[in-house]
C-alpha cells in the first residue's frame, strides 16, 4: 500500500521524475546514440577530407608539371601556388555580355534613327490603258535615294530614273510627297542628282570611302523590293576595290571599278540607297546585288561622288573631266604570264580628246597617273574622275618596251559621253 500511494502522489503532484533504475537505462541509451552520432560525425569528416586531398594532390601534381621549375622551387613557391589555384575562379558576368550586345544593338538604332529621316523611297507614275476602264494611273516603288542638300538636291543610281519620259516622285520616312523636278545623270558612274522642292530637308553625312576596312560594319537602307520602305538590313564589308559587270533589264552591261562589296542584304529597289559605317556616314551607294547567290551586294563607293556634287553645287550641272582613252586594267596575274608592265593597255583614243592631244596612242600602256601605279584599286577611270577639269596630270607610259612620259590637260567630257 505504502508503494502505491507513492506512485499515486507522484502521479498527482506531476513529479515524473525517474527512479535511479530508471535515469541509469535512460543515460544509457543517450549516451549510445551520442557516440553513433560522432562516429558518423567523424567518418564523414574523413572522407571529406580525404576527397580534398586527392583533389589537392592532383592539383599539385599538374602545377609542378606544368609550371614549376624544381631548380628554383621553395616553400614561397608552394605558398604561391596554393593561394594560385585555391583562390576562387573568376565567374564569367552573363550581365557585362549582355550589356556589350546591347550597346552593338543600339549603335545601329542610333545609325537607323540619325539617317532615316535623309532616306527616300523614289517612285514612278505611269500611265497604262485597260479596255474596259481607259487609262489607268499607277505609282510604283523602283529604287531608293538620300538627300545630301537640305533644300532638296537627292542622289540615286542613274538607272533608277534614267528614263526620262516618266513622272517620278520620292517619298520621305515621315510620308512627306515632293514630284521630282530635275533629273541631272551621269551613266558613266551609274549617279543621278534629281531635285524636289522643299527646304530645310534633312541631310546625310559623308564618309570617306578610301579608309573603308574589310570586316567594318556595313548598314544598308532603303526601299526593299519596291514595297518595304527605309528597310535595314546590317553586315559587313566584305571586299574592297572589286570590278563587276552588271546586266540591266535589257540586256545591256556595265562594268563598275572599284566597288565596295557588302554581306549586308540588298534587294531590288535598295540601288541608290546609302551604305553606312557604324558612325552613321555614307560610305557607298548601293548598286547592285547577285541572282543566285546570297548576302553578295554592292555598292558604288561615296568618293566617286565626292567631286561630281561639288561642281554641281557650285555650277549647277555635272561637270566631268574626261581624257577619252579606252583601256583594259593589266592584272598581276596577266602581268607576269604575259610578261607585262603594270597598268593599263590602250585600246583606243578618241580623236581630238586629251590623250590624243598629248601623244597617247593605241597599244601603250600606261603605268602611272602622277606617280600613281595604275592598277585595280587606282583605275586610270577612278584617278581622272578624282581630278579636276582643266588639271595638267603625268602620265608615265611604255611604249615598244620604251619609258617615256606625257603631260595630258584634262577636259569637261563632251555631252556625247555624258
Amino acid at each position: 500500500m505504502p508503494k502505491v500511494g507513492k506512485y499515486l502522489q507522484r502521479k498527482m503532484t506531476n513529479e515524473q521524475l525517474p527512479t535511479t533504475k530508471e535515469k541509469f537505462i535512460f543515460g544509457r541509451h543517450k549516451s549510445s546514440r551520442s557516440k553513433k552520432s560522432k562516429v558518423l560525425n567523424f567518418i564523414v569528416l574523413a572522407v571529406a577530407v580525404f576527397i580534398l586531398s586527392g583533389y589537392v594532390y592532383t592539383k599539385m601534381v599538374s602545377v609542378f608539371q606544368n609550371s614549376i621549375d624544381l631548380r628554383t622551387f621553395s616553400s614561397a613557391n608552394i605558398t604561391s601556388y596554393l593561394k594560385g589555384f585555391l583562390r576562387p575562379k573568376p565567374i564569367t558576368n552573363s550581365l557585362e555580355t549582355s550589356q556589350k550586345l546591347v550597346e552593338e544593338e543600339s549603335s545601329v538604332i542610333d545609325v537607323v534613327d540619325k539617317v532615316s529621316p535623309s532616306v527616300v523611297s523614289i517612285v514612278v507614275k505611269r500611265v497604262g490603258f485597260d479596255f474596259f476602264t481607259g487609262p489607268v494611273v499607277s505609282e510604283d516603288g523602283i529604287g531608293t535615294g538620300f538627300i545630301v542638300d537640305s533644300s532638296g538636291l537627292i542622289v540615286t543610281n542613274s538607272h533608277v530614273v534614267n528614263d526620262l519620259g516618266n513622272e517620278y516622285s520620292v517619298i520621305l520616312s515621315n510620308g512627306t510627297t515632293y514630284e521630282v523636278t530635275d533629273i541631272h545623270l551621269d551613266e558613266p558612274t551609274d549617279l543621278a542628282l534629281i531635285q524636289v522642292t522643299a527646304t530645310n530637308l534633312p541631310v546625310v553625312e559623308f564618309g570617306d570611302s578610301e579608309k573603308v576596312k574589310v570586316g567594318q560594319t556595313a548598314i544598308a537602307i532603303g526601299n526593299a523590293l519596291g514595297q518595304f520602305s527605309n528597310t535595314v538590313t546590317r553586315g559587313v564589308v566584305s571586299g574592297v576595290a572589286r570590278e563587276l559587270t552588271a546586266s540591266g533589264g535589257f540586256g545591256d552591261l556595265k562594268t563598275y571599278e572599284s566597288v565596295l562589296q557588302t554581306d549586308a542584304a540588298l534587294n531590288p529597289g535598295n540601288s541608290g540607297g546609302p551604305l553606312l559605317n557604324s558612325a552613321g556616314q555614307v560610305i557607298g551607294i548601293n548598286v547592285a546585288t547577285t541572282r543566285g547567290a546570297d548576302n553578295i551586294g554592292f555598292a558604288i563607293p561615296v568618293n566617286t561622288l565626292k567631286p561630281l556634287l561639288e561642281t554641281f553645287l557650285t555650277e549647277g550641272r555635272i561637270v566631268r573631266p574626261f581624257i577619252g582613252v579606252s583601256y583594259s586594267i593589266i592584272t598581276k596575274e596577266l602581268a607576269t604570264v604575259r610578261d607585262l608592265p603594270r597598268g593599263v593597255f590602250v585600246s583606243r583614243v578618241l580623236p581630238d580628246s586629251p590623250a590624243d592631244k598629248a601623244g597617247i596612242k593605241r597599244g601603250d600602256i600606261l603605268t602611272t597617273f602622277n606617280g600613281l601605279q595604275l592598277d585595280e584599286s587606282n583605275t586610270l577611270s577612278k584617278l581622272v574622275r578624282d581630278s579636276k577639269v582643266g588639271t595638267s596630270v603625268k602620265i608615265e607610259l611604255v611604249r615598244d618596251n620604251k619609258t617615256q612620259s606625257v603631260n595630258v590637260v584634262l577636259e569637261e567630257t563632251p555631252d556625247l559621253f555624258q
